[in-house]
């Protein structure tokens, strides 16, 4: 532990900010897994809906620092993709 005033405040600080970062990546988390959710049961408005939801979060947390751009760009490739994908054999059908 730390003995300095000043160091204990820093472990009470980054502990607070690690909290709010978990949260937050948390947040992405839940808003992906809605979105697979919505492509597997084959919702194409919900489910570009949440799209829409997770791009914005996505894109605001990684100006933030929270997650890495190239992480960000990786997120939301592969969500549309899968949701192109879903469209695609909807309408060949």
């Amino acid at each position: 532990m730390a003995n300095l005033k000043a160091s204990k405040k820093n472990v009470i600080t980054s502990e607070k900010k690690k909290n709010s970062n978990n949260r937050k990546r948390s947040i992405i988390k839940t808003y992906i897994k809605k979105v697979l959710f919505f492509i597997s049961s084959n919702d194409v408005d919900k489910s570009i809906f949440f799209f829409n939801k997770v791009q914005s979060i996505v894109d605001k947390y990684s100006l933030k620092g929270i997650i890495h751009k190239n992480k960000a760009a990786r997120y939301k490739s592969n969500l549309f993709i899968k949701i192109r994908n879903m469209n695609n054999l909807k309408n060949s059908k």
